[in-house]
């Protein structure tokens, strides 16, 4: 008499005659010998392992609670039924340590900048401890990071001081590129004086476009002075003086 088991795709049956140890099993009908043999089913599918939140101190002594998620399947089902008792509390308690030694040797910037470099640290000493066990880790992704509230306030004005001194020297860059613009614009109106009345007419122009407010604006001399040089000689002070009388003087 036989018994009969039914494996899916999925599954692979690890059969022991006598605690003696036979191949795996599977898929599809899997018999059996009552009493003398003893199976165990494992799942090849894709595991996904939640690493609870671990306290950790960085590289530059900040404290931080991170937790983070690995993904693992079987691929040698006999290696994960006698290698190791449990394999799915083994593969958690090296993911835990793992995760506290790693983060340990990176700073918090590292930490929040390069997630993928970290990530592929783990990942692949993770799958390094837990290859003799037939567990192949494919993914390990850090999830989140809690920092203590006084070091986000401290990052807060890191990060507002850093974009004041951006916002500064663009500033002072842009003036920078504006004095250079107006030493060339005064070197072409030094050449071509005629340029600054142009100038000076357009800035009336411009001003004479609103009509909300009164604009007292001087005029300078030099702009008036082509008309007072054609102005004619003033004559003489006595104007009773006929002309005839001028001329016979």
């Amino acid at each position: 008499m036989l018994f009969v088991r039914i494996l899916r795709e999925y599954e692979r049956g690890v059969v022991f005659r006598l605690g003696r140890l036979l191949n795996a099993k599977g898929p599809g009908v899997a018999f059996l010998i009552p009493i003398v043999d003893r199976i165990v089913k494992v799942d090849l599918r894709t595991i996904t392992l939640q690493i609870p939140p671990q306290e950790v101190i960085t590289k530059d002594n900040v404290p931080a609670r991170v937790n983070a998620v690995a993904y693992f399947r079987i691929v040698d089902p006999k290696a994960a039924i006698v290698q190791v008792e449990d394999y799915m509390v083994a593969t958690s308690q090296i993911a835990q340590t793992t995760l506290r030694s790693v983060l340990g040797q990176h700073s918090l910037d590292e930490l929040l900048s390069e997630r993928e470099k970290i990530n592929t640290i783990l990942q692949e000493i993770i799958d390094e401890q837990t290859a003799p066990w037939g567990i192949k880790v494919s993914v390990v992704e850090v999830k989140d990071v809690e920092i203590p509230q006084g070091m986000q306030r401290a990052m807060a004005r890191q990060a507002e001081a850093e974009r004041e001194r951006r916002a500064k020297v663009i500033n002072a860059e842009g003036e920078f590129q504006a004095s250079e613009r107006l030493k060339d614009a005064a070197k072409v109106i030094e050449e071509h004086p005629v340029a600054l009345q142009l100038r000076y007419l357009q800035t009336l122009l411009e001003l004479g476009s609103s009509q909300s407010t009164t604009i007292v604006f001087p005029a300078p001399i030099d702009l008036i002075k082509p008309f007072l040089d054609r102005v004619p000689e003033s004559r003489p002070s006595n104007p009773s003086i006929a002309p005839e009388h001028r001329q016979a003087a």
